[in-house]
């Protein structure tokens, strides 16, 4: 059974100012969806909307996944469910290596067997996350040297980038939200990240790419795209939509989405 994230008329405002104003989508697993438009359009905001940033007000409509309204659920939740979201811009955590991160995320998220007293979680054994790690790192081709640097301390765009991808695969999410992850990345690192992402793709599970710009399209092949505008989805088409956009920029939909305002008010 496929699951589908169904995003119904949700509106979020940011310290009182309206963002999303009845955005709608649908992402089932095994598809790519590219999602692009200008900046301020409301992309970022849906991607910590969907995970539970309390800076996100949501003002109404729906979230489904898995026969539940996430936004009645706690972040950690939302992730326990099967959601991931890849941050824009990862934060660094001097003292805590990435073996050890990943290892906290993955009992917080994937959680093991109840213990005897049938109180918590035992987490993930050790031996068995060790080897769950060594064969994701093999898959995404990383120096297994990786998991023993401090989180994020001194990496590079790139490096950060990968550490992202390299939790994903940790996690195993049924939908996962890649927010501008070409964010500031050169030519090479952006095509290690997106063969880290086109590794991790597939049946299993659906990727939303929130993105600025079409390089990453080059690399990460989308299912559909679709092109956002002052907090809505205003256009959707396959993969030559986004070349269109690289040829053409956004001008056409936003003018056309300042006349609908006119005219509806």
């Amino acid at each position: 059974m496929a699951f589908t994230l169904t995003i119904k008329d949700l509106h979020v405002s940011v310290d009182d100012k309206p963002i999303l104003k009845g955005f709608n989508l649908e992402v089932k697993q095994g598809e790519i969806h590219a999602l692009m438009g200008p900046n301020g359009s409301g992309k970022s905001t849906l991607a910590y909307s969907l995970m539970g940033h309390p800076k996100y007000e949501v003002e109404g409509g729906e979230v489904w996944f898995k026969g539940q309204n996430i936004l009645e659920l706690t972040p950690d939740e939302r992730a326990q469910l099967g959601l991931f979201l890849a941050f824009q811009y990862p934060t660094a955590i001097p003292g805590i290596s990435m073996a050890n991160f990943l290892r906290t995320a993955v009992n917080a998220v994937k959680g093991g067997e109840t213990n005897g007293n049938g109180q918590g979680k035992t987490g993930v054994p050790v031996a068995e996350f060790r080897k769950m790690m060594i064969e994701k790192m093999e898959l995404l081709k990383m120096d297994k040297s990786f998991a023993r640097r401090y989180l994020n301390d001194g990496f590079s765009g790139g490096e950060k980038k990968r550490a992202e991808i390299l939790q994903m695969a940790m996690l195993e999410p049924e939908i996962a939200i890649l927010d501008e992850t070409d964010s500031g990345l050169d030519i090479d690192a952006l095509r290690v990240v997106s063969e880290g992402v086109n590794v991790l793709a597939g049946p299993q599970m659906g990727v939303l790419v929130i993105t600025h710009y079409q390089r990453i399209l080059n690399y990460v092949k989308p299912d559909f795209v679709h092109v956002m505008v002052d907090g809505q989805i205003v256009a959707s088409g396959g993969a030559e939509l986004a070349h269109q956009l690289e040829d053409e920029g956004y001008d056409r939909y936003v003018k056309q989405a300042s006349a609908s305002q006119q005219v509806t008010s």
